[in-house]
């Protein structure tokens, strides 16, 4: 074959690989725009942590806004601590993270292992469906159908407590029964989506562990602890790193909506995210908002960091990265 030849092919080659790898960067492109749009074009906003965000009349504009707002330094981050019950939200938001974790590993994982033992396809199917389909709704849509049962006058449950002759109780005035109903909540809404993630691992499985399991005496419930946990440990691994970054944080909606922000339940349902999301209403003051948003995220960079630092000492192939 002649140099001319070989100097074609290469080119033919080179031009047909640039096409493929452009093909698959165009695939990309709109998971790209929407990282840039939404998740690093709004950085820029960082700066509203430090500043006394104002509306200047004269020349409107959110840039110019942003400009000729004063510095304040870290005033804005004083007011997540100055209030009283500062402790006490900051503590009920670790604690039901806290438990959200816990309680959504062994669920998912439970409710993935006794998907896998289903055998009828269509019932498995079924079954994955009605799961994984509360994940979908929101929690304005969840906070009706509580509403439904818990309502004070109309509410099936205080119906039923009446017909009964009980005491009739004021469920959106008493904090004692939500710590509970926040959680099983929490784990009806998002335990669906855990638990297909899981059931995919669990599908990934090479079956001649189980078989050689099964030649050497082992019942379903040693074949589940000996094989089918220790293969799902770098899935719980990742999950519960990826959570833990989220432990500062509060599902908003989940806190905000489905006790219908009612002022008597705070005690029970205050958390870091409807606090400012309250004060923002009150105050009107971004900088405010901006900073506590800056700080939960810092703190859930610090968690993720820590917690994979300690998996990857202590087991390297199970840490996130």
């Amino acid at each position: 074959m002649s140099k001319a030849n070989v100097a074609q092919k290469k080119g033919s080659q080179g031009f047909t690989g640039r096409k493929k790898t452009l093909a698959l960067i165009s695939m990309t492109l709109p998971g790209v725009i929407w990282l840039i749009l939404l998740r690093y074009l709004p950085m820029f906003g960082i700066v509203l942590a430090f500043k006394n965000y104002v509306v200047y009349t004269k020349k409107p504009g959110v840039i110019n806004n942003i400009i000729h707002s004063d510095w304040v330094g870290l005033k804005n981050f004083k007011f997540i601590f100055a209030t009283s019950d500062a402790a006490h939200m900051i503590f009920n938001t670790l604690t039901y993270n806290i438990v959200f974790i816990l309680l959504g590993i062994v669920l998912a994982v439970s409710f993935a292992i006794m998907l896998n033992e289903v055998k009828n396809k269509f019932v498995a199917k079924s079954y994955q469906t009605l799961m994984f389909f509360p994940y979908f709704l929101s929690w304005v849509v969840a906070s009706y159908f509580l509403l439904a049962f818990l309502d004070p006058t109309d509410g099936l449950i205080v119906h039923l407590q009446r017909v009964a002759g009980g005491e009739i109780t004021n469920w959106y005035n008493d904090p004692k029964p939500w710590p509970y109903l926040l959680v099983i909540a929490n784990m009806w809404k998002n335990t669906g989506y855990s638990t297909i993630l899981y059931l995919a691992a669990i599908t990934g499985i090479d079956m001649t562990q189980y078989e050689a399991a099964r030649i050497d005496g082992a019942s379903k419930w040693q074949q589940i602890w000996y094989v089918t946990i220790p293969n799902l440990r770098s899935m719980i691994i990742i999950l519960f790193i990826m959570n833990v970054g989220k432990i500062f944080n509060a599902d908003f909606g989940l806190f905000y909506s489905l006790p219908m922000n009612s002022g008597p339940l705070y005690p029970a349902t205050q958390v870091i995210d409807t606090y400012v999301y309250n004060a923002l209403i009150a105050t009107n003051n971004i900088g405010m908002s901006t900073a506590a948003g800056l700080l939960q995220n810092i703190v859930g960079f610090i968690c993720v960091m820590t917690a994979n630092t300690i998996v990857r000492k202590i087991d390297e192939e199970s840490s996130l990265f």
